[in-house]
């Protein structure tokens, strides 16, 4: 057996490549568990702004349908709550002043205060007395 000299003397050896894959991989699993509750974060983040954003064409829908009522006699604080969904209906405000509705929404949330950040509102009126 010949031995050839080291063409670099005092160097050290890399390691082969299957070697470093493993703990490459072990570091890349430790990333994304450290990502996760970021990840989350940003996707409770990103369903509560969808949420504010239903919230806000739910409360013009319950406006209008409001004054329509209005308009045609009947009670605006019933048809405001008639035309959202069930599970909004206990987030609704309703105020009726002559003729004009006034609505507020708060949307879904994790916490209370955010809802209560996020609410929208949305008028319409009934238009001129018939």
């Amino acid at each position: 057996m010949i031995r050839r000299p080291d063409p670099h003397p005092g160097e050290a050896r890399t390691v082969p490549i299957a070697r470093r894959a493993g703990s490459q991989s072990g570091q890349a699993a430790v990333e994304v568990v450290g990502m996760l509750p970021l990840l989350a974060l940003a996707g409770a983040a990103v369903l509560q702004l969808l949420a504010a954003g239903v919230a806000r064409e739910y409360a013009g829908h319950a406006a209008e349908a409001g004054a329509i009522a209005l308009g045609d006699g009947r009670d605006a604080r019933d048809a405001a709550r008639a035309a959202i969904p069930e599970w909004s209906r206990r987030r609704l405000e309703v105020d009726v002043d002559g003729r004009r509705v006034k609505v507020r929404l708060r949307p879904p949330a994790m916490l209370g205060s955010v809802g209560d950040l996020l609410a929208t509102e949305a008028t319409a009126d009934a238009g001129p007395a018939a």
